[in-house]
């Protein structure tokens, strides 16, 4: 335990963007048959892990808006693997946060895998890659895909996952109100009761639907570094958000008329929009040219870049 105790991991937790969204149905337990092409961003949460010798969880914070009690998805992933490795070792967690939370950018489903990552290594558990997706499975829809990160095929509710070599460069800039959040269950439920009139049960049919988003998914992100068309990547889920939510209106209207935008989308079930540039140095003369504009109508913004890789340690 002494050796143990003089440790301390810092893991960069990311966010992730959607570059295609596609609600297939609704499924019988409940959730939605999806298939998504996911991607890390270089906006990052840093976590900092430390034994607690007492074996209590201990979260702290520097977000006095996010919960650091049994609800959070920190505590409830690092519960969760004291539960199945059987051991009695507890762990300071402190979490840095950059991710703007309830924004469509997957924070907590981040900290949530990042947690299990960090804690595997502090508690040297030596749990392989198989077993901490299957864990992260039982957490949330998204954490799976922060396992491995970069960019991933997602399919069913989000844990049957296909890794994608891409060497995309592009740059993203982000919009967000501060003021502004979304549920993700509220959204999922508004998109089920006008959209999925019933369940797709054909497994051909489905299995349909994910080899066209895997023979052809990439291949309009691709004709971007030729054509440099704006055009308005699938999101299903931005048919109810949009017209609901000003903000989000907006700020797809601002992305869809910066000059040199290539695509343009609201990420997850919002309201953080993203539009996407050649590369990372176009974003920033972007952002910098409409960085006032962007703030005098109520935006927060960033520029990213895509990630090849997700959870790393530092």
């Amino acid at each position: 335990m002494e050796a143990l105790a003089k440790k301390k991991i810092i893991i960069k937790s990311p966010a992730k963007i959607n570059l295609h969204l596609e609600v297939v149905g609704k499924r019988e337990d409940g959730f939605h048959e999806l298939a998504m092409i996911m991607q890390n961003v270089d906006l990052s949460d840093y976590l900092e892990f430390e034994i607690n010798t007492e074996g209590l969880i201990k979260l702290e914070s520097d977000c006095n808006d996010l919960s650091v009690s049994s609800d959070n998805l920190i505590v409830k992933s690092a519960n969760l693997l004291r539960k199945i490795s059987n051991t009695e070792v507890g762990a300071n967690i402190f979490l840095r946060k950059n991710i703007p939370i309830g924004a469509g950018l997957a924070g907590g489903s981040s900290n949530a895998a990042a947690t299990l990552i960090g804690l595997n290594k502090l508690w040297n558990l030596n749990f392989n890659q198989n077993t901490l997706s299957s864990l992260s499975s039982k957490l949330g829809s998204d954490v799976p895909f922060f396992i491995n990160g970069g960019m991933q095929l997602c399919f069913g509710r989000g844990e049957i996952l296909e890794k994608l070599d891409s060497n995309f460069q592009f740059g993203v800039l982000l919009l967000k109100n501060p003021n502004v959040s979304i549920s993700t269950a509220e959204t999922y439920k508004k998109y089920s009761n006008k959209f999925c009139d019933g369940y797709i049960k054909n497994k051909d049919l489905i299995e349909k639907i994910r080899n066209n988003l895997r023979e052809n998914g990439l291949d309009r992100l691709n004709s971007l570094n030729i054509s440099y068309q704006n055009f308005t990547i699938k999101n299903d889920l931005q048919l109810v958000v949009e017209n609901e939510n000003n903000s989000v209106k907006q700020a797809l209207f601002l992305l869809s008329n910066l000059k040199n935008c290539l695509a343009f989308s609201m990420s997850g079930s919002g309201p953080t929009c993203f539009a996407l540039f050649k590369d990372i140095e176009i974003a920033k003369r972007e952002l910098s040219k409409n960085y006032k504009l962007f703030k005098d109508k109520g935006y927060d913004s960033w520029v990213c870049n895509l990630l090849e890789e997700g959870i790393t340690f530092i």
